[in-house]
């Protein structure tokens, strides 16, 4: 029978760097959210630089749902975290205890525990990750028992530390959201203020939160599909039992708006270069939003409608593999280079984790909002694109076609909207739906005429675009073209006869 990773288990392995005084170090970080994001990115970072002798201190983490916490204290809150993947053209597979997690307290059974941690002066970061919906204004005395909400519950862990150390200017916190929505330090910080009023506190202690603690906007990115298929094979190999074991791909970015304040509070930033402290971190956002999510949304439609179901399946077929190649390397990245400094390695990156094999990311779950996608993500990429040079930038061109066949419903049942692929129907999953299908519905047949008008009253209509893409020269004619071809002949088939006839 296999050991459970514990302590003592890790202590008696050497080759795990785990030493005594690693488990002494003080709690600095209060985290709110025990979720597998949180403890494959920022825990990372936190042991690695711990590892390294460079920030020395634990991390104390607030379990906001129901349930015990048994299974972090059952194994002494460590757990593995396998990396595997994709990087540099390289494969990546290797194993590391995380022991970066002293405790794990529930919000509402321990609630008074988690108060009393705040009383301990080396206390000075707080991390979240509650989901985008955690960061909302909830109208809520917090005299009364648990918060319900995050900002409630951040605004009492405030009111206590301001309380115990009698306002002290020192004692203030370094406080970096980690949810997915822009500004998200900014949009905290006002909703802490927003209910610190409603509360009726005092205005010293208002100044305080504002003067004495840095609210940071950050962006998170790395891929953590958590707890693995193969759990048993992998323990067997490892020699012991472990509940928390995440998967997590090698890649990883944590962009902080901050300066040098920030940085040393936020020391274990010195462990990874891809953990970046910068006084803006609009770059970083524009590269994801621009590269990842942009080529994600112009390929997914083209790759669905041609039999394909995941990302790594893309990467795998020859004309989609180019055809992600092209858009992220010729006419993404050349759009961005002037504003994003790191683009050309970002770039690289994200053809690399596409082509992660343990990672399977479904088209079809891409597509959702496709079209609302498509306008915040490569509209203005197309725009760059023709004002750099004056011409359109061709796989996007095709890629756009594919969303209009994509969004062309066979049928409407129950208030939603049915495409076909081959045989099989699919639920086009898009707020815009029933606009398409009012454009759709006047075009029968693969005419030419007809056709050309649907792409020419689409593209022109600016409910959908924050520009009248009409106005881009060439582009209704050559989308029309590209959609007439893959209604004729299919669509993978018309794409690669596109490029047979380059070549």
């Amino acid at each position: 029978m296999l050991p459970v990773l514990n302590s003592e288990y890790v202590l008696s392995r050497p080759d795990l760097h785990i030493s005594k005084e690693y488990f002494n170090y003080p709690e600095k970080v209060l985290q709110f959210g025990t979720g597998v994001l949180l403890r494959g990115l920022v825990d990372y970072l936190i042991d690695k630089a711990n590892k390294q002798g460079l920030f020395k201190g634990r991390v104390v983490v607030v379990k906001s749902t129901d349930g015990p916490t048994t299974e972090f204290s059952s194994q002494d809150n460590l757990y593995t975290t396998h990396i595997k993947g994709v990087a540099q053209g390289e494969k990546i597979n290797r194993t590391l205890i995380n022991a970066s997690i002293s405790r794990v307290l529930q919000s509402n059974a321990d609630w008074a525990q988690v108060l009393e941690t705040i009383h301990q002066p080396e206390l000075q970061v707080i991390i979240s990750n509650t989901t985008e919906v955690g960061i909302q204004y909830v109208a809520e005395n917090i005299s009364d028992g648990v918060p319900a909400s995050f900002p409630g519950k951040l605004l009492a862990v405030l009111w206590e530390r301001f309380q115990y150390f009698q306002g002290s200017a020192d004692k203030g916190f370094v406080i970096v959201p980690t949810e997915l929505v822009v500004d998200n330090g900014r949009l905290l910080q006002e909703i802490v203020l927003q209910l610190a009023a409603f509360n009726q506190l005092p205005a010293a202690f208002i100044e305080w939160i504002k003067n004495s603690n840095n609210f940071c906007n950050s962006l998170v990115d790395r891929i953590v599909p958590g707890k693995p298929k193969d759990l048993e094979t992998l323990q067997e190999k490892a020699g012991y039992t472990d509940s928390l074991w995440i998967d997590a791909e090698p890649f990883l970015l944590w962009a902080i708006e901050g300066d040098a304040h920030i940085k040393q509070r936020l020391s274990f930033h010195e462990a990874d270069a891809r953990m970046l402290i910068a006084p803006s971190i609009t770059p970083y956002r524009e590269q994801k939003l621009r590269i990842l999510n942009g080529s994600h949304t112009i390929s997914v439609p083209l790759a669905f409608l041609g039999g394909l179901n995941t990302v790594y399946e893309c990467m795998e077929h020859s004309y989609m593999h180019s055809f992600f190649r092209t858009v992220v390397m010729e006419e993404i990245l050349p759009t961005i280079q002037d504003i994003c400094p790191y683009a050309d390695n970002f770039a690289q990156d994200v053809l690399d984790r596409f082509a992660n094999p343990n990672i399977a990311h479904k088209l079809i779950s891409i597509t959702f909002q496709e079209s609302s996608k498509m306008n915040a993500r490569n509209v203005r990429t197309l725009l760059r694109y023709y004002e750099r040079k004056h011409t359109l930038p061709p796989a996007m061109c095709l890629g756009f076609a594919a969303m209009l066949l994509f969004l062309r419903p066979v049928k409407e049942e129950g208030g939603k909207f049915f495409g076909t692929r081959g045989t099989e129907q699919y639920v086009i999953t898009d707020d815009n739906a029933a606009v398409f299908a009012g454009y759709w519905k006047e075009v029968k047949t693969a005419d030419s005429a007809a056709v050309t008008q649907l792409v020419q009253q689409i593209i022109s209509d600016t409910r959908l675009w924050e520009a009248d893409l009409n106005q881009l020269p060439g582009f209704a004619e050559t989308v029309s073209a590209h959609l007439l071809g893959m209604m004729q002949e299919g669509t993978l088939v018309y794409a690669d006869s596109l490029r047979k006839a380059v070549k």
